[in-house]
C-alpha cells in the first residue's frame, strides 16, 4: 500500500577523518533518526569518505556498490528499520572513479545507485569521471524518488527529467561550499516549483582543509515553499512530506503545457 506521508530525515554533519569513524557515526545517527520516526536518512555527498581528499585517496577508496562500506551501511540499515541514502566512491573499471550515492531500503536491500553526471571544477575533474547515465526514477512505497548529486541540481535538465519521469521527491546528497547559499535560497525552491516535486538536500558542513561547507540543508515542498532549513553546524532536519500535498501542487502544473515539439 502506498503511504501518503513520508517521515524523513537530512543529516548535515562535517566529515570523518576515516571511513570506520563515519559509519559509527552514521550508525549513531541512524538510530536517533529511527526513533524520533524518521522512515529515510538522506547524508551528504561522499559521506563516508570525505568529499576534497584528492584522487590518490580516492581511488584508493573505490569500491563496488555492493562493497564493503555497502555492506556496512546495509547492516546499520537492518539494525535499525531505516533508509539511508549514502554518498561514496565508486570504482570504475575505465578510468577514475564516480562519484556515487546509493539507496539502502530498511531491509539492508540496495535499491538504487546514482552517478553524478555533473562534475564541479577542478575538484570533482581531478578525482571522478563523469557518471555515464541520466538519473532514473526508482520505486519504494509507494513514493517515486530520485537521486541526484550537489552540482546537478545546479541545472535544470537533471530534474525535469525526473518529473517527466513521474518523481515525487529529489533526493539530493551535497557538499556545497559557504558562499554559494543562492542553491539553497533560489534554486532548490525553483526546482520544487518548476516539476511540482518535493527536493530534499543534504549538505555537509564544517571544514574540510581548507574549505568551509555553508550547511543549509533544505526540504522544498513541491509549489516551492521551503519546509525545513539548517543552519551552519551540525544538525539533522526531520520533516513529513505528503502525496495529498503533492496533488494539490500538481493540480496547477504547468508541465501539461509544454511545447515539446520544440524541445
Amino acid at each position: 500500500m502506498p503511504h501518503d506521508t513520508l517521515t524523513l530525515a537530512l543529516w548535515q554533519c562535517p566529515y570523518a577523518a576515516h571511513p570506520a569513524a563515519a559509519l559509527a557515526r552514521l550508525d549513531a545517527t541512524a538510530s536517533r533518526a529511527r526513533a524520533q520516526g524518521a522512515e529515510l536518512l538522506v547524508c551528504p555527498e561522499m559521506s563516508l569518505t570525505g568529499y576534497q581528499i584528492g584522487a590518490p585517496a580516492v581511488a584508493e577508496l573505490a569500491e563496488p556498490a555492493d562493497g564493503a562500506l555497502a555492506q556496512a551501511v546495509s547492516t546499520i540499515a537492518r539494525r535499525h528499520g531505516i533508509a539511508i541514502v549514502y554518498g561514496y566512491p565508486e570504482h570504475n573499471a575505465q578510468g577514475k572513479p564516480y562519484n556515487a550515492v546509493q539507496f539502502i531500503d530498511a531491509d539492508g536491500q540496495r535499491i538504487a545507485n546514482y552517478r553524478k553526471t555533473h562534475l564541479f571544477g577542478d575538484i570533482d575533474r581531478a578525482q571522478f569521471s563523469p557518471g555515464p547515465q541520466a538519473p532514473a526514477v526508482f520505486d519504494w512505497q509507494g513514493w517515486r524518488l530520485g537521486l541526484l548529486i550537489c552540482y546537478d541540481i545546479e541545472f535544470p535538465e537533471p530534474s525535469r527529467g525526473l518529473a517527466l519521469q513521474g518523481a515525487d521527491m529529489v533526493l539530493v546528497p551535497t557538499a556545497n561550499m559557504l558562499d554559494f547559499d543562492e542553491v539553497q535560497h533560489v534554486l532548490l525552491p525553483a526546482r520544487a516549483l518548476e516539476n511540482r516535486l518535493f527536493v530534499a538536500y543534504a549538505n555537509a558542513c564544517g571544514q574540510e582543509g581548507d574549505t568551509t561547507y555553508g550547511g543549509l540543508s533544505t526540504v522544498c515542498a513541491p509549489m516551492g515553499g521551503v519546509l525545513a532549513q539548517g543552519g551552519r553546524g551540525e544538525e539533522w532536519l526531520q520533516v513529513s512530506v505528503s502525496r495529498s500535498a503533492l496533488a494539490a501542487a500538481r493540480s496547477t502544473s504547468p508541465l501539461k503545457d509544454r511545447r515539446t515539439d520544440l524541445a
